[in-house]
């Protein structure tokens, strides 16, 4: 199995000499944190947040939310929405902003998203899903790529059939959350699943969900026998995960685990970058993120708390300081 995950993923005529992904995550893969998985993941997959494509001509956000650093590839910009022609229209400005694959978000399982026949919505709209893989695919020199879940629900798990489709449209790459869209992020991810979505795909098949380390990475490759997996919320405070997993599938041992001082450190940086990227806004997002990096530390719960109320850069070094040094 090793062999095969130290060698290059391909997708489409897109080369990417890692077989780990950084999934995209709304309100939270913005430039700042993408910029931390790329230090310890130099070669790997990242996704921004996903894109609107309905509002990609009038989104005042738009422009930040595709900013793309010259250093970050290689990269792929997330779309979603329900209609073709908004698709390709979007597929082609995120290729002029550097996006090297795009990828059509088919799994997201939020309401205001879905109900729009958006995100795992799709899942039910099997031809539509389609004509949106076909339409992309026509307006953009850059394989299309798909994310998206096992089915609706327990009674309408249809991910075998919706991924052959995707294959005919011209889709180069399929990622599979082993969930529903009704579970949500509840439950456990059914890897099983993915590995019969493999065993009837050509394209490459990267398995999503429940990827909180390199012991988890390597149980579901093993058991999906995917071409990959991309990591979602096993990287909230602790951007290292990506870069562990390749590192594991490249050497076939594990890289040094960060310290605690080493993810405060980084916690720290987080911090400062979000301030100098978005303001006050930033001061605002960073809460979530230092409640995250809050955690296997003594005093962790406790931190945690106070920096869910911080309201600014000072408040937030000043608490983490404190706590590094009772260490």
């Amino acid at each position: 199995m090793l062999q095969k995950l130290s060698t290059p993923l391909q997708i489409g005529d897109v080369i990417i000499n890692s077989r780990v992904l950084q999934s995209p995550l709304s309100g939270v893969t913005d430039l700042v944190f993408r910029r931390l998985v790329r230090r310890y993941a130099p070669e790997s997959m990242i996704y921004t947040e996903m894109v609107n494509a309905t509002e990609i001509n009038h989104l005042k956000q738009l422009p930040r939310l595709m900013e793309i650093d010259a250093d970050e590839q290689p990269i792929s910009i997330q779309l979603f929405d329900c209609r073709p022609d908004f698709m390709a229209q979007a597929a082609e400005k995120a290729v002029t902003e550097g996006a090297k694959t795009i990828d059509i978000n088919m799994g997201c399982p939020v309401n205001k998203i879905t109900r729009k026949g958006g995100g795992s919505g799709l899942l039910r709209q099997p031809e539509i899903a389609q004509a949106i893989v076909k339409e992309v695919k026509q307006a953009v020199n850059v394989p299309v790529t798909v994310k998206t879940r096992l089915g609706w629900n327990d009674d309408e798990i249809n991910i075998i059939e919706f991924a052959q489709k995707m294959e005919e449209a011209g889709a180069s790459m399929i990622t599979v959350h082993g969930r529903t869209r009704e579970q949500g992020y509840t439950g456990t991810a059914r890897w099983d699943i993915i590995a019969q979505v493999k065993e009837k795909l050509t394209i490459p098949v990267i398995a999503n969900g429940d990827i909180f380390s390199v012991e988890d990475a390597l149980r579901c490759l093993e058991i999906t026998n995917a071409d990959g997996v991309m990591c979602s919320r096993g990287t909230l405070g602790y951007p290292f995960l990506v870069g562990e997993i390749d590192f594991y599938l490249k050497n076939g041992k594990n890289s040094v685990s960060p310290t605690i001082k080493e993810r405060l450190d980084c916690a720290k940086e987080h911090l400062i970058g979000l301030w100098e990227y978005k303001g006050q806004k930033g001061i605002f997002q960073a809460r979530k993120h230092l409640g995250w990096y809050c955690k296997g530390f003594s005093g962790a719960s406790e931190l945690r708390d106070q920096c869910s109320r911080i309201n600014s850069v000072e408040e937030g070094l000043k608490l983490i300081n404190n706590v590094h040094l009772k260490e």
